[in-house]
This record gives structure tokens, C-alpha cells and sequence, in this order.
């Protein structure tokens, strides 16, 4: 058919093998530890030979900057889908936004790390690769502004707070809820001391479920 563009199929089969390598290297991360990946065990993963990884990737490294911009764009889609609305009121809105980040970084140990921790040594992601966790930072700190919290350090105590009940809950109840469970109740301590509207509890409730 005319005006039809032609297919590239080096390009898709290239995709491919890109795209297998990657899931190769997600699911040697979460058996044996972000830092203890190997070209060679990828490479057996997806039936080739250690050298042929670089002529799609160049490097380990190269590897762990593509899982990095991977892992952030995957938790701008679910931003975006799941805080689109936010709730109405600022203190649940907050807790709303801190619980969707919570809850998908300990759905994955290995992801949180490369994410948020420096767990391999001497990996700096490029800036085409940070840029979608630039862009989350942004987004998530506007949210907070546009809810009255216009100190930029309330805004670093909120962020550290839910990072450390994440490091928490993964190292020490994994799998479990122990500090998933103080999620909110942590944010409202952080919400009082910022000064955020107080919500009456069965509002709130209400809000949560909605």
C-alpha cells in the first residue's frame, strides 16, 4: 500500500535482543544481588556467547543505566496513573502520594537499589538516564507546593522519612507490613510539625478508599 512505511527489521530484532538482554539482567539482580550480576551469566540467560553483549551494550555498566532509566520511567507511568487525581484534601493527598512511592519501591529490592541507593560501586547514571527521575523529583516536589508545604526542607524531612521506612521495612520485615503499616501515622507526625491541615478521621478514611 502506498504512504505505508516499511518496517525495520534489524531494528526490531535488535530492540529484541536489547529487550531479553535487560529482563536477563532484572531477574539475575533480584537472584543474586544488583551488585553481583555478570555479562557472562546474562549472556548464558539469553543463549550467547559474553562477547556478543557488546555489541548491544558496551559495557556492565551500560547495562545498569539502562535498568536505571527503566526502573524511573516505570514509576513516572505509575505516578501518573495513580495520582491523577489526587485527593482533594493536602494531608491525605500527601499520604497518598508517599504510600503509591513506598509501595512500589518494596515491591522490588533490587530496583530500590539501583533507584535510590549507591549500591554499585563506581556506576554514575548518564543524563539521559537520570532525567526521568529528575523529572519525578520535580513533579513530586510541585505536588508538595501546590498543598501549602513551601519550606524546601519539609519537603527533604517528607522525602527522607519515607526512604527510611523503605530501607526499614526491606531489611528488616521483608515481605511483612511492620513499617508499611506506620506509613501514615508517620506522615501525619511529619504533617503536623509542617503545619498541614488536620482532616477528620473518618474523611480521611473515606478519602483513602477513593
Amino acid at each position: 500500500m502506498l504512504g505505508t512505511p516499511s518496517r525495520n527489521r534489524i531494528a526490531e530484532r535488535r530492540e529484541g535482543v536489547r529487550r531479553e538482554i535487560l529482563d536477563a539482567a532484572w531477574s539475575q539482580a533480584r537472584e543474586v544481588g544488583l551488585a553481583n550480576i555478570t555479562l557472562r551469566d546474562i549472556a548464558r540467560e539469553v543463549g550467547m556467547q559474553p562477547p556478543s553483549l557488546y555489541s548491544h551494550f558496551d559495557s556492565k555498566n551500560a547495562i545498569y543505566n539502562a535498568m536505571y532509566a527503566e526502573a524511573w520511567l516505570a514509576y513516572e507511568s505509575c505516578s501518573a496513573a495513580e495520582l491523577d487525581p489526587l485527593p482533594e484534601h493536602p494531608r491525605v493527598a500527601i499520604q497518598r502520594i508517599a504510600r503509591v512511592f513506598f509501595d512500589f519501591a518494596v515491591a522490588d529490592l533490587a530496583r530500590h537499589q539501583l533507584m535510590n541507593q549507591r549500591t554499585i560501586p563506581g556506576f554514575e547514571p548518564t543524563a539521559d538516564a537520570y532525567a526521568p527521575a529528575v523529572r519525578v523529583l520535580e513533579h513530586g516536589a510541585a505536588l508538595v507546593r501546590s498543598l501549602g508545604i513551601t519550606d524546601p526542607a519539609d519537603f527533604d524531612i517528607w522525602v527522607s522519612l519515607i526512604g527510611g521506612l523503605i530501607d526499614q521495612q526491606l531489611a528488616n520485615d521483608p515481605g511483612g507490613d511492620r513499617f508499611s503499616r506506620l506509613l501514615e501515622r508517620a506522615i501525619d507526625m511529619w504533617a503536623d510539625a509542617a503545619g498541614v491541615p488536620k482532616h477528620s478521621p473518618a474523611a480521611t478514611r473515606a478519602a483513602r478508599k477513593n
